[in-house]
């Protein structure tokens, strides 16, 4: 007989974005392993990002649950659509280039809605869920945050029914990067501190996407911490061919942080110096692109050579992402963002293309792409080891040899990964 797990989940397709796509895939393959998933979503959510081609991957047999949802981001378009939908999707201005209306929301949503703006679903999920979860004899609750108020539904439930809890932390909590751009008065941040540490000594598992989120967590919980990474699926898309021209690509956001002006003065200084790298080169992006980010292109003559594809969906992006000549990984460069995998990382290492990754010191990104063989990292100081590399790189598309050679890359799959967690539930 299989075992049933219910997953709580806010981010469900036709959710688009890579929010999605973890527990998408472990809902998939955890029927190989016995077990019966359940899925808990929002029947009316607010979704920033939409990708209908997702729905095909739900299986007809899949249970899914549905509770209404009420929403302050549909409210706040009313005041400001591009803002809300903006800092819904993450991407917040620096400060000196914030509007009062936008200071306005950032206080709104980081002082009245603790620890998020879907605080108000937990408790008539709560109510809703106790009776199913007695009616059907499900012994395991899984929540997956962000919204990080998911794990107070699992929290709860564990209080009232003695069921076994497993928190899922896609991200971090209080260490990740636009918490510090929230606005938060002394009052909520220590709210979100003890909301952090209830959620971790109370989960019986936890579960993170990085060791260095592990290793923060550890420092605040004894309950015990499994890493299990994000990964990649074996995708059914057809053969594409390569780019014509040098394409240097990056699919997903690019925040007003995410913006690597070392990449920008390599690939400036390399235009004027090469006229062939010049007639060859383009800069591509799918997804969405911050103010600072453009300007800065702008401010290093490159506004010339963007191909500003913007949202696709994630079929789209895999194809991008195989055509392209050179993947592009950016993250923040800060000790908060060390802990950060993105999912397109496992995506990117499949595809044949080697990366140039740019982010902090010491981060997680960078041992797996030296421990798979997939590309190459930097810091934000590293102007001239990037210049080679992208040189380098060029040399090789005219020759017709670029191509990455990645190692190890089995341990990374959805089916196995899912593997390692169904041992926990």
């Amino acid at each position: 007989m299989r075992k049933k797990a219910l997953i709580i989940t806010y981010y469900w397709p036709p959710a688009g974005g890579p929010g999605v796509q973890r527990w998408l895939k472990f809902v998939k393959y955890l029927p190989d392993f016995n077990i019966e998933p359940i899925v808990f979503v929002p029947k009316n959510p607010n979704y920033a990002l939409l990708d209908e081609t997702l729905n095909k991957e739900v299986s007809a047999n899949l249970k899914v649950l549905k509770l209404p949802i009420k929403e302050p981001y549909k409210l706040a378009r009313f005041f400001s659509k591009r803002k809300s939908n903006t800092i819904s999707k993450g991407i917040i201005s620096e400060a000196e280039n914030q509007s009062l209306i936008e200071k306005i929301m950032l206080y709104v949503r980081g002082n009245f809605f603790i620890p998020d703006a879907r605080k108000n679903w937990v408790s008539p999920s709560v109510k809703f869920l106790s009776d199913y979860i007695s009616k059907e004899n499900i012994e395991t609750v899984i929540t997956t945050g962000p919204p990080h108020s998911l794990h107070l539904i699992g929290m709860q439930l564990k209080d009232k029914l003695g069921v076994k809890w497993i928190a899922d932390f896609r991200d971090p909590w209080t260490t990740i990067g636009y918490h510090k751009k929230l606005k938060l008065n002394k009052r909520s941040q220590k709210k979100h501190r003890f909301l952090e540490s209830s959620v971790l000594n109370t989960a019986d598992q936890v579960i993170v996407t990085s060791a260095i989120t592990k290793h923060e967590f550890s420092k605040l919980t004894s309950k015990p911490i499994e890493v299990i990474t994000n990964g990649f699926d074996y995708e059914s898309v057809k053969k594409v061919d390569l780019d014509s021209k040098f394409t240097l690509a990056h699919i997903g956001s690019l925040l007003s942080k995410r913006n690597p002006e070392v990449l920008w003065k390599v690939l400036r200084d390399i235009v004027n110096e090469n006229q062939e790298f010049s007639e060859d080169f383009q800069l591509n992006f799918a997804g969405a692109v911050s103010e600072d980010v453009t300007e800065s292109l702008s401010k290093f003559n490159l506004s010339d050579y963007v191909n500003n594809i913007g949202y696709v969906s994630h079929k789209e992006a895999i194809i991008f992402q195989r055509k392209s000549q050179i993947l592009l990984l950016i993250e923040i460069d800060s000790e908060e963002t060390k802990s950060i995998i993105p999912g397109k990382l496992f995506e990117y290492m499949v595809s044949n293309r080697p990366i140039v990754a740019i982010g902090p010191k010491g981060s997680d990104v960078e041992k797996i792409i030296k421990e798979t063989n997939t590309g190459n990292y930097f810091n934000y100081t590293d102007y001239n080891a990037l210049k080679n590399i992208i040189l380098a790189h060029y040399e090789a598309y005219k020759e017709n040899t670029l191509k990455s050679s990645p190692i190890g890359l089995q341990k990374y799959s959805r089916k196995k990964l899912t593997e390692t967690l169904s041992k926990f539930i």
